[in-house]
């Protein structure tokens, strides 16, 4: 069985189990921008989902749950 984390309501699978973590951490980040609009040091919420983007990884499987990615 493949180790998940369940962000935003949405199942999302990954990798390894050490990415569980990983997942957690970074969807508290964002989610803690979103409540905030606290982009710094982007000039604003659609630059930051953009940079973030580029990054790939766990990061973006994350913005996809939490349906960032329909803003850039």
């Amino acid at each position: 069985m493949s180790p998940e984390v369940v962000i935003n309501g949405r199942t999302l699978p990954l990798a390894r189990p050490s990415d569980v973590a990983v997942a957690q951490r970074v969807a508290a980040h964002m989610q803690r921008r979103i409540a905030e609009a606290d982009w710094r040091p982007y000039r604003s919420r659609q630059d930051a989902v953009l940079a973030w983007a580029r990054l790939g990884g766990i990061r973006l499987q994350v913005m996809q749950v939490l349906n960032l990615l329909n803003e850039a």
